[in-house]
């Protein structure tokens, strides 16, 4: 592997850590029976909590609290209009991304063009320093050791603990769940807050390292190819890092053709992550057993406690 080779696996993982940090979340969401719709809002309220924490404090670190913190918040908005008051989740979670665009735009004007403090690679020692491998898995964020993480976390938790077992019994059917004693809506509401808390530091991410500066639409429509990943993957975690990391391979793509001046339209590049994401879906989409025998059963459904 060439020098270049290298740098291109390392920005493709920088391109690729908030599309696993935002789908982690809705992974855990689904697996409850949720379907949250929103990811792109959260993500871009994360990325302006994030941003405006790290200039106030000059710390990023606490910028990426925020910003968790501020994604659990927005969808709690989300798990109380579906949860409580049973409206829509599809209607729902896509209101919740029209109101995270413009109420992330409100709050970031007086941040347009104002540097803020950014993360730090944090290169493990020894590790980072094998060739090739070394920079690209051991020289990293905290925020990028924490997609690995987490996401080996999720793994373990909804296939060897009795919380995740839990979790998965309710969204494959929350009436037999109910009936045996499980608290169907607050672990709805606890899958719900973390899959808001885990957008929104997808969005410090982009904010505090990919693009270290604040604009509107930050997100660029990330935060739907993070939905795309849930399904792509199956709802399987082993299979959503493999997603992200070729729809990152994919973004990445697009930033090079356009860096080296390929004569294609611009438009065109920058559409390719969105046309990529859309024919794998269609090709997936043929696949309906395979869809059928891992998609929760009570996914998107509204649970009505009996009386």
């Amino acid at each position: 592997m060439s020098v270049a080779g290298g740098g291109i696996l390392v920005s493709i993982v920088s391109a690729s850590t908030p599309l696993l940090l935002a789908a982690s979340g809705e992974l855990v969401a689904e697996k409850s029976g949720v379907l949250n719709l929103g990811v792109e809002g959260m993500m871009l309220i994360g990325a302006i909590a994030g941003f405006a924490t790290a200039h106030v404090t000059a710390s990023a670190p606490l910028g990426v609290l925020a910003a968790a913190a501020a994604g659990a918040a927005i969808s709690m908005i989300f798990a109380v209009l579906t949860l409580a008051l049973l409206t829509n989740q599809i209607a729902t979670g896509l209101a919740l991304t029209i109101f995270g665009h413009g109420f992330a735009a409100l709050l970031g004007a007086r941040f347009v063009g104002i540097a803020a403090p950014t993360l730090q690679r944090l290169p493990l020692p020894l590790l980072a320093d094998i060739p090739y491998l070394g920079p690209v898995l051991f020289d990293q964020t905290a925020l990028g050791y924490a997609s690995f993480a987490i996401l080996g976390a999720i793994a373990w938790f909804l296939a060897r603990t009795h919380a995740g077992l839990t979790l998965r019994a309710v969204g494959d059917n929350h009436d037999a769940a109910h009936a045996i004693g499980h608290p169907v809506r607050a672990i709805r509401y606890g899958a719900i807050g973390f899959g808001g808390a885990m957008a929104g530091m997808g969005g410090a991410y982009l904010s505090l390292f990919y693009s270290p500066l604040w604009s509107q639409d930050l997100t660029a429509g990330r935060g739907w190819i993070a939905l795309a990943l849930v399904v792509f993957s199956a709802w399987r975690p082993l299979w959503l890092l493999v997603g992200a990391y070729l729809f990152g391979g994919i973004t990445f793509l697009s930033l090079y053709l356009q860096g080296f001046g390929v004569a294609i339209p611009s438009p065109f590049i920058s559409m390719l992550p969105y046309v990529g994401t859309v024919a794998v879906l269609v090709l997936i989409s043929r696949d309906r057993r395979r869809i059928r025998l891992n998609q929760p059963a009570c996914l998107g459904q509204p649970f009505h406690a009996a009386a």
